[in-house]
């Protein structure tokens, strides 16, 4: 599935899909995206990667849910690891922080403010009042489809 290009000309609604956009992370923080990653690590999975100073090998994952065949590096593998762990999504973690990982989670399938508040406990207003807005954290912007 190919993401759609996010839009600063529309203005969001509880109903209008988000995802990551990973172009906003190259444009804006380009060698921050990794450092960001390994911060949704369990820490004996972090300070392996943080040491780590060899390319990562590419493997081949199958998400449990969706049975889809991705490509991923090892930290990709270790996030959805971490992904399916129970305490991944929590409501001890930012708002921001929660929404990314739903993403991390689901392979950045985009979301709704209302589906987002299902997943993470959080109210949908808030979500919205976050994300909806004019700056953009941590590359988490409005889903238009292509």
């Amino acid at each position: 599935m190919q993401p759609g290009k996010p839009s600063a000309m529309i203005k969001p609604t509880i109903e209008t899909k988000f995802q990551i956009d990973y172009d906003w992370w190259s444009r804006e923080r380009p060698s921050d995206l990794r450092t960001y990653l390994l911060s949704h690590l369990p820490p004996d999975k972090r300070a392996y990667f943080q040491n780590k100073t060899t390319a990562d090998q590419t493997l081949d994952y199958i998400h449990p849910e969706t049975a889809e065949i991705l490509r991923l590096d090892e930290l990709g593998l270790a996030l959805q690891e971490a992904a399916h762990q129970s305490d991944f999504i929590n409501t001890h973690t930012s708002l921001v922080d929660s929404l990314f990982r739903v993403f991390i989670a689901n392979g950045n399938q985009p979301h709704s403010p209302l589906e987002l508040s299902q997943i993470t406990g959080r109210d949908a207003q808030t979500i919205l009042k976050t994300v909806g807005g004019p700056k953009i954290y941590m590359g988490i912007r409005p889903y238009l489809h292509s």
